[in-house]
């Protein structure tokens, strides 16, 4: 029959008469099989849907359908699909699941939306999984509007919510700040028969410490400690103790830090990280350095981030040196350091107007594999700029452009400036109409700097012109 199908197209009379004869449900399903390409399947499909008295199977239907899908033909799939409902066959949970699944990654969720309601509307069977696993893929691609609309069509139609569902809306709502409307959520579990569970409350937790409101969220934690069914872990402790250090309140996150620990949780290294970072940023590096020589004995192995905050923290106190230190022991611990370690250090430099060391910095950035940026060179041409040595300010621009990585509004900001101070204005016009030409718009400390400059040097009628094409 496959060889018939291949080659000898269109098929004939007697051959039509043969097939209509003998063909069966099993025997076309072997040959859609055989075939191995479901566009050809998909031809005999309808080529034996029109022409010959079959009643093709559930099978059959279910291996073109998930053939399409995988290959990403959702229109395809889509029409397997009709076909199916117009010849009698109903898809099961699992099959339904896969679609769904399918067009949701492929960000189809117009289509999956669509599939959803019509097939409820037939009465069919749809598992909690595959919605939970939809209004995941939304959530997870932002569409967070859409994921709430869709939980809320579904409320009517023999849609049970569990509390996987009510975690995955809360997350997404909570990452982009909207923590209000989470609670929503988090007050309607009960009524669907849900309770929150660790996982819901983590989440709640960290999007108010988030959004700065940590004293909120201590409250949720001792809620939790109230509970016989739930325990905050490592996971609680440490969203409260971040959002307390975010907010430099650094007593109450040591007292958590405490309660933590004689309640018999564990610290993670995320735990260690948040408390360093914020006892860097109020400049008490006596205990963060304790904090630090604390993480081996409780497993802990300081990580690029607990490097970093240690050297941010050395260089708020203006003790760079002590910062190289640090450098040193990464080297040693074979901690590779990322591109805000080497932000800090290079901007520390700067400040002390320690530029060659700032260049050995970026020198050493170059050669490893890490995607540079434009704040951490635009410190470097700052300093240079204000030493009036512009010609190196100008190099180290060739070598961010050599490096793929381009100026950005502050760097042409300080460039402008610069060549303005050394009274060359022409220069200064020139970067300026770079900065518009490659798509980079100038803010008002750029336009007013360049007017006032141009201005002083009596040049009126460039700095109009200036102001003409900015305004």
């Amino acid at each position: 029959v496959c060889t018939l199908f291949v080659y000898s197209q269109p098929l004939d009379d007697a051959c039509l008469s043969y097939l209509n004869n003998n063909l069966t449900p099993l025997i076309e399903f072997e040959v859609v099989k055989w075939l191995k390409n479901p566009t050809f399947g998909l031809k005999f499909l309808e080529l034996s849907r029109l022409n010959l008295n079959i009643n093709h199977s559930f099978w059959t239907y279910n291996l073109l359908i998930r053939s399409f899908c995988c290959m990403g033909l959702y229109g395809s799939a889509r029409l397997v699909f009709d076909y199916m409902k117009i010849d009698g066959h109903l898809p099961d949970s699992t099959l339904l699941g896969f679609m769904i699944s399918s067009f949701g990654r492929a960000g189809e969720f117009g289509m999956a939306r669509k599939l959803l309601a019509e097939v409820q509307s037939d009465d069919v069977m749809v598992t909690i999984f595959a919605v939970n696993n939809l209004l995941n893929m939304m959530v997870k691609q932002n569409n967070l509007e859409e994921a709430v609309s869709l939980y809320k069509e579904n409320l009517g139609l023999n849609f049970n919510p569990d509390t996987w569902t009510f975690n995955i809306l809360i997350r997404g709502l909570c990452r982009v700040g909207k923590v209000d409307q989470a609670f929503e959520f988090f007050n309607d579990m009960r009524s669907f028969g849900c309770f929150p569970d660790i996982v819901t409350y983590n989440t709640i937790i960290n999007g108010l410490c988030r959004e700065y409101e940590v004293d909120r969220g201590h409250s949720l934690l001792n809620e939790i400690r109230l509970r016989d069914d739930c325990a905050p872990n490592v996971v609680t402790y440490t969203s409260v103790i971040s959002g307390y250090c975010k907010l430099g309140k650094m007593e109450e996150a040591s007292a958590l830090f405490d309660e933590m620990m004689s309640s018999g949780t564990l610290p993670s290294v995320v735990t260690f990280n948040v408390l360093i970072d914020g006892f860097g940023k109020v400049g008490d590096m006596l205990s963060a350095k304790s904090l630090y020589e604390k993480m081996a004995s409780f497993g802990c192995i300081p990580d690029v981030v607990t490097f970093t905050s240690l050297i941010n923290g050395y260089c708020q106190i203006g003790d760079v040196n002590r910062s190289f230190q640090l450098w040193d022991a990464m080297k040693v611990k074979n901690v590779s350091p990322n591109v805000y370690t080497f932000a800090i250090t290079i901007n520390a430099l700067c400040k002390e107007n320690r530029l060659c060391e700032a260049c050995r910095f970026l020198r050493e950035l170059q050669c490893r594999n890490i995607v540079p940026k434009p704040f951490i060179f635009n410190p470097v041409i700052d300093g240079f700029c204000k030493a009036g040595n512009l010609d190196e300010a100008n190099r180290i621009v060739a070598e961010m452009e050599k490096k793929k990585c381009d100026p950005d509004k502050v760097t042409f900001t300080i460039l402008i400036i610069g060549h303005c101070m050394k009274g060359r204005m022409l220069k200064a016009i020139s970067i300026f109409d770079k900065m518009l030409s490659v798509g980079c718009p100038p803010d008002d400390v750029t336009v007013r700097s360049l007017i006032s400059c141009l201005l002083k040097a009596g040049m009126p009628k460039e700095a109009y012109h200036i102001s003409t094409i900015t305004s």
